[in-house]
């Protein structure tokens, strides 16, 4: 069984809502990729993809929910396309914003590949940064898997896709205070899957 089918198994097991609540987490922590993307590109509406990300955390705390139906119109016209920008930020800029995507896709479908999906963008988004950034071109595909592997980059996400699982699997009902704090965990002060973050 590879990672992936695992976590799906695993995400199989949970409620839609905390279905949801991983995906918001996962996606929160990697927005600020695409935010920086946003304001240095002046590409899409970062704003609106902020309020919508919002909308999803106040829908898990029991407040008003938008039509997330009609929000994802809004989510795919925030995607950068990699043939107009031809570099490397694009790239993890789409994946955030994909990740909304499979959000949405997992409050009104409730799928727990979706959710594994999510994570599974974020590893990559996490590897291919690495690689692109730090790794020593001269390295074997085996000597480049295991660099990646022991970044501190990807030991930290792997270790926060773990948390927030755990603390997901011993709530069994959402509550305000619940949902903060994970939001507040994913939140990192603004700091991305990738370490970069948009406070100006």
């Amino acid at each position: 069984m590879s990672d992936i089918q695992q976590l799906e198994a695993q995400l199989g097991k949970l409620k839609p809502w905390q279905l949801t609540a991983f995906a918001a987490a996962l996606t929160e922590r990697m927005l600020p990729n695409f935010t920086l993307f946003s304001r240095l590109l002046e590409f899409g509406d970062a704003q609106q993809v902020r309020r919508i990300l919002d909308g999803v955390w106040e829908h898990l705390a029991g407040g008003a929910s938008m039509n997330f139906e009609v929000q994802l119109d809004h989510v795919e016209d925030n995607m950068p396309s990699l043939d107009e920008f031809d570099m490397y930020g694009a790239m993890p800029a789409l994946d955030a914003v994909v990740a909304l995507y499979s959000t949405l896709v997992c409050i009104l479908e409730s799928d727990p590949a979706e959710a594994a999906n999510i994570a599974d963008l974020s590893r990559e988004c996490v590897a291919t940064f690495i690689e692109v950034n730090e790794a020593d071109p001269q390295l074997s595909d085996a000597e480049l898997m295991r660099f990646i592997a022991a970044h501190d980059l990807m030991q930290d996400e792997d270790a926060f896709q773990e948390e927030v699982l755990e603390r997901l699997q011993d709530q069994q009902q959402p509550n305000k205070a619940f949902i903060r704090d994970i939001r507040e965990l994913a939140g990192n002060q603004g700091v991305s899957n990738l370490g970069i973050s948009d406070n100006e």
